[in-house]
């Protein structure tokens, strides 16, 4: 049988785009659902703002009729211009075990950015690196967390049969808080906090996080701003994806560092793993799958790090322990026996060193993959 490709039109298609993962992957003990209440705010374009500025395509593969796999097709003309590329992205690729359907759907998306005037594809990679990337490649009998892709393990192989290569790989580690934190770093911490050019910040309440949104979101902008493919956020997008994310952070590990002045220059930001609650609810948290999610996150043993940063002018002054030492505190206050770090590119070499040195574990790998057009 042949395969057909349909651009997603409507909501029925949209609908059918968005669920299908749940049967490709059934079956599958590991793979975690998105939260379906946010997956269809982001593919709105009235409420995700990356549509406004961004081209984008959304393709079905069919078989028979059966949508048999899915893809995005992402042009960002704002980072193109910026960086004097030519580069459409792919995301959100999920297909059954069927090469064939594979090279379609990648295939639609090459024939789309050329039709567009871009000679090189990414991917898979979203609106920019706040979204899960890449595909796993090492790590499948592991767990998701929300940050992440969940894939199974004949999707890269069939991308690079497809021609693509390897554009970056990008780390995870699993740190033992009990194991693995030398001792050293309480003094250490206390000689940083002597520092009185910086102030550690810390939390009880959500409303005591809210007037640190933007300025968090700010200081992304400049620590990220040479990342691959990262592209800044605006004030209306900082305060957009706020709002989806404040009510399921618990105030307890965001710790923040303010210099003299009151200007944030660092944080670090971590959820406690929700993975088995948004399992149980099967991704709907309503009528009663927010209570699944509930009880994993208060009786969750691993902290799963979503976000850091500091100021290029403060790297180097101790401020990675003045907050992680705390982090560590307050993980261990919780009942948290591991800390799940968020995607490392390998390029990272100092921070890969520094979760080396603390004994830290490789714990999974994705791969983003390239390919140039013709």
């Amino acid at each position: 049988m042949s395969v057909s490709i349909r651009l997603v039109e409507g909501a029925k298609d949209l609908h059918t785009f968005i669920h299908l993962p749940a049967r490709i992957h059934a079956g599958h003990a590991n793979w975690m659902p998105p939260l379906y209440s946010d997956q269809k705010a982001f593919f709105d374009p009235v409420k995700n703002k990356s549509f406004s500025y961004c081209d984008t395509a959304l393709f079905l593969a069919l078989k028979n009729g059966e949508p048999r796999g899915r893809i995005m097709g992402i042009v960002h003309h704002p980072y193109n211009r910026e960086h004097q590329e030519k580069t459409v992205r792919f995301a959100h690729l999920d297909c059954f075990d069927d090469h064939e359907v594979c090279h379609a759907l990648l295939d639609a998306v090459e024939k789309w950015g050329r039709e567009k005037g871009m000679n090189r594809v990414i991917g898979p990679f979203g609106f920019s690196g706040r979204e899960p990337q890449g595909l796993l490649v090492e790590g499948f009998d592991k767990q998701p967390i929300m940050v992440t892709v969940c894939n199974l393990p004949y999707l890269p192989r069939f991308v690079e049969q497809c021609g693509y290569r390897k554009l970056t790989d990008c780390m995870d580690y699993l740190i033992d808080i009990h194991k693995d934190i030398p001792e050293i770093y309480p003094k250490i911490w206390e000689r940083v906090n002597r520092n009185t050019q910086f102030r550690l910040v810390e939390f009880t309440k959500t409303r005591e996080m809210k007037p640190y949104i933007v300025p968090v979101f700010e200081l992304i902008n400049r620590a990220y701003a040479d990342l691959q493919g990262f592209s800044p956020l605006d004030e209306q997008e900082m305060r957009e994806t706020a709002a989806r994310y404040l009510p399921i952070l618990d105030p307890r590990f965001l710790k923040v560092v303010v210099d003299e002045a009151g200007k944030v220059v660092a944080f670090m930001l971590g959820i406690p793993n929700m993975t088995k609650g948004i399992q149980r609810a099967k991704g709907r948290l309503y009528p009663f799958g927010f209570l699944h999610i509930l009880y994993a996150a208060r009786t969750a043993k691993q902290l799963d790090l979503l976000l850091g940063g500091i100021d290029a002018p403060h790297r180097g002054k101790g401020l990675d322990i003045l907050m992680g030492w705390k982090m560590v505190e307050s993980a261990r206050k919780a009942g948290i026996l591991t800390f799940e770090t968020n995607l490392v590119l390998e390029t990272n070499t100092a921070m890969r060193a520094e979760y080396e040195r603390l004994g830290a574990q490789l714990y999974k790998v994705f791969r983003i993959f390239q390919k140039e057009l013709n």
